[in-house]
């Protein structure tokens, strides 16, 4: 039996998050690592690793954004999730995050520490429950949300598509 958005949101307390959709974090290592041992730009200690669980639905996106660390994103439940990634070089990469390998679905999708990336419900989708695992760990302080006309100015092979998933 297929789930609804809201059964997840209420069952595992996700509330709204800056970048678009629901979370709730479900884990902060305990063990953490000293800034003077991460690479360059980390601005303090970070955990060793952090986990979330992740909901967008049809119609939401996540924005373009970047974190200083790798994240790790599985699937879990609904319809499969488009991530959208874009690496220094200008490359964008489509991560297909779902259920159905003969669709060219992956159950999980690295998105490499400093490129920008977003994510939105595949075509026809109601919505998708994911999670991701964030080494080092999450912090805010690691986290800038794109302009959408710097973004499209840097890369403008793809200025429709970040106008499209961007706040601004």
């Amino acid at each position: 039996m297929k789930r609804s958005a809201a059964y997840w949101i209420e069952r595992l307390q996700l509330t709204g998050h800056a970048e678009g959709g629901y979370f709730r974090e479900i884990y902060r290592s305990p063990m953490s690592v000293a800034r003077n041992h991460l690479p360059e730009g980390f601005p303090g200690d970070r955990s060793i690793s952090t986990s979330i669980y992740f909901l967008l639905t049809a119609g939401q996106f996540s924005a373009f954004h970047r974190i200083r660390s790798d994240e790790l994103w599985h699937f879990y439940n609904g319809d499969p999730v488009h991530i959208y990634e874009l690496d220094r070089r200008g490359v964008l990469t489509i991560h297909r995050l779902g259920a159905n390998p003969d669709h060219g679905e992956n159950f999980q999708a690295v998105v490499r520490a400093g490129n920008w990336f977003a994510s939105r419900v595949a075509e026809e989708g109601e919505y998708a429950l994911t999670g991701c695992t964030v080494a080092p760990g999450f912090d805010f302080a690691d986290f800038e949300l794109a302009s959408g006309q710097a973004l499209a100015a840097q890369y403008p092979q793809y200025a429709g598509l970040i106008r499209e998933l961007t706040r601004g």
